[in-house]
C-alpha cells in the first residue's frame, strides 16, 4: 500500500514540494538552516522507515527533474535585465571563472588522487563544479564513473547553495558580483537558483558565470584528454 501510495507521481511531487516549503519557512526564521539539506531529511526518513525503494519516489522525481530544463533557462531572465551592468565585467569575470573552473578540476582531481583513489575516480571528481549534462560528457572523455560524477556534481550544488554564501561571508566576501562568480563557479545551478531569493544581481552573475565555467570546463576536459591518451 505504502508503495502503490509512493509510486503516484501525485504523491511524491506534493511530498518534495512540501518538504521544500516547510523548509524554506525555517530557514526564514533560521538563516543558518540550509532548505536544501532539510528539505531532504523527511523524504530520506520516510523511504527508510517505509523500506520503499528510491525509484518508488522518483516516479514523480523524474517530473521535476524535467522541470530543470525550463528552470534553468529561466535563469537567463535575470542576467538578461542587468546585461548593460554587466557588460563591462565581462572580460575580468571571465578571466575569473576561468581560473575557478581550473583550480576547481584540480584540487577535486588531485584530492582523490593525494586519498589514493584510482585513476578512473579521480577523473570522475574533475568535471563535478558543473552542471550534470556537460560534467557526465567530460567524464567521459576523460574515461572516468558517470554515476560517481553525478553525484559529486550533486553534493557540489547542495553544499555550495546550503553554505556557499556563509562562507563567502566569513572572508569578508559580500559583494554580489564576486557572490554571484563564486557560486556559479563552483555550484552550478543548484547554487544559482539558492541566489535568486537574495539578489538578482547576484543570480545575474552566476548564471553567466555557471555558462562560462561550463564552457571553460568542457576546453580543458578536451585538453586533458589528449594527454591522457
Amino acid at each position: 500500500m505504502t508503495l502503490n501510495l509512493l509510486a503516484h507521481p501525485a504523491v511524491s511531487v506534493g511530498l518534495t514540494i512540501a518538504c521544500y516549503w516547510i523548509a524554506l519557512k525555517m530557514h526564514e526564521r533560521w538563516r543558518w538552516i540550509p532548505p536544501i539539506l532539510v528539505a531532504c531529511v523527511p523524504i530520506i526518513a520516510l523511504l527508510l522507515i517505509a523500506h520503499e525503494p528510491y525509484s518508488a519516489y522518483n516516479h514523480g522525481g523524474n517530473l521535476l527533474t524535467w522541470c530543470l530544463g525550463p528552470a534553468t533557462v529561466a535563469l537567463a531572465v535575470p542576467m538578461y535585465r542587468n546585461g548593460l551592468a554587466l557588460r563591462s565585467s565581462l572580460p575580468r569575470m571571465a578571466l575569473i571563472v576561468f581560473i575557478g573552473s581550473l583550480v576547481g578540476m584540480v584540487t577535486a582531481g588531485g584530492t582523490a588522487w593525494l586519498l589514493g583513489a584510482p585513476m578512473p575516480v579521480v577523473m570522475s571528481a574533475v568535471p563535478k563544479s558543473v552542471t550534470t549534462p556537460i560534467a557526465i560528457e567530460v567524464c567521459r572523455q576523460l574515461h572516468g564513473i558517470p554515476q560517481i560524477t553525478i553525484a559529486m556534481v550533486i553534493l557540489a550544488g547542495v553544499f555550495g547553495a546550503s553554505f556557499g554564501p556563509f562562507l563567502l561571508g566569513l572572508f569578508g566576501i559580500w559583494e554580489n558580483r564576486a557572490v554571484g562568480a563564486a557560486m556559479g563557479t563552483a555550484s552550478h545551478g543548484i547554487g544559482t537558483a539558492s541566489l535568486v531569493r537574495h539578489s538578482e544581481m547576484q543570480a545575474s552573475v552566476s548564471s553567466w558565470a555557471m555558462a562560462a565555467a561550463g564552457v571553460f570546463t568542457s576546453l580543458l576536459g578536451a585538453i586533458l584528454a589528449l594527454f591522457l591518451r
